[in-house]
């Protein structure tokens, strides 16, 4: 157990993960959140990984307690929070890790269907808006926060589906917004965008595809990592995302930090 994040409060959404080989992003930063010194509120539309997840942080000795709450319900929104409020009496650290693309009917542009499209970006920008506005008000209250987005490397390369890039882009300007209109209550906000990730989100939604076994999508992806052609792991966005939560970060706000592996270098 270290001390980075000693005696602070943390809401992680999405804190739960599909199922897979390898740990999701969510899961991970919740883990690495507690074994620093947070009490974790983890959050995720299914509420058994959530458990799951807690199980995993009080086997090492750590706080935790698990909610269910689904980002395109604002009433479970508000609840969520309010639940953190009340068990640990404040909210230092909320977390957005929720994303969805394949899994949500994204496509191209050409194919795309608007419900679709309104589904994943439902989930994956208006469900952080939500968090926030929630989330907020607690931390101008108490003198400060962070907040920490997940967005992805998507926005800013050849992506090939809109809902996800369209929404993720939305991401890191809301995160933006949200650092220079709150800077003057102490809060805090950067968005994360990981590359090319081995988790089960990544993976397992495209073995399958086109025929492709497991082993095939990998060695796919890992062709598009420049650093050791390699993909990351969840571990490499908890460790940013406890960064970034931390008061080593204390003069860093509205930041948008690749996790990537050099791939959004990779121009040509």
């Amino acid at each position: 157990m270290g001390q980075r994040v000693a005696g602070k409060v943390a809401v992680v959404v999405g804190a739960g993960q599909t199922p897979g080989q390898t740990a999701g992003n969510g899961r991970a930063t919740a883990v690495l959140l507690a074994r620093e010194g947070a009490a974790v509120l983890a959050a995720d539309r299914d509420l058994a990984a959530a458990q799951d997840t807690v199980a995993e942080i009080e086997a090492e000795g750590g706080k935790a307690l698990a909610v269910q709450a689904d980002v395109t319900d604002e009433d479970a929104v508000a609840a969520m929070l309010a639940t953190c409020v009340e068990r640990f009496g404040r909210i230092d650290i909320l977390h957005n890790n929720v994303g969805v693309s394949i899994a949500g009917g994204d496509a191209p542009i050409t194919e795309i269907e608007a419900d679709a499209f309104a589904r994943v970006t439902a989930i994956n920008l208006q469900g952080m808006v939500l968090t926030c506005k929630h989330a907020i008000p607690v931390m101008r209250e108490q003198g400060g926060g962070v907040i920490t987005n997940i967005s992805s490397i998507a926005a800013n390369i050849n992506y090939p589906y809109i809902a996800y890039r369209t929404s993720k882009a939305g991401v890191v300007t809301m995160t933006e917004h949200i650092a220079i209109r709150n800077a003057e209550y102490g809060i805090r906000a950067n968005a994360i965008l990981p590359g090319l990730m081995d988790t089960p989100m990544a993976i397992e939604n495209r073995v399958g595809l086109g025929g492709a076994t497991r082993e095939q999508v990998i060695a796919e992806r890992n062709s598009h990592v420049p650093l050791r052609n390699k993909m990351g792991t969840a571990w490499d966005v908890a460790h940013a995302a406890l960064f970034l939560a931390s008061d080593e970060a204390s003069f860093i706000t509205g930041v948008a930090l690749a996790v990537d592996g050099g791939q959004s270098l990779a121009v040509g």
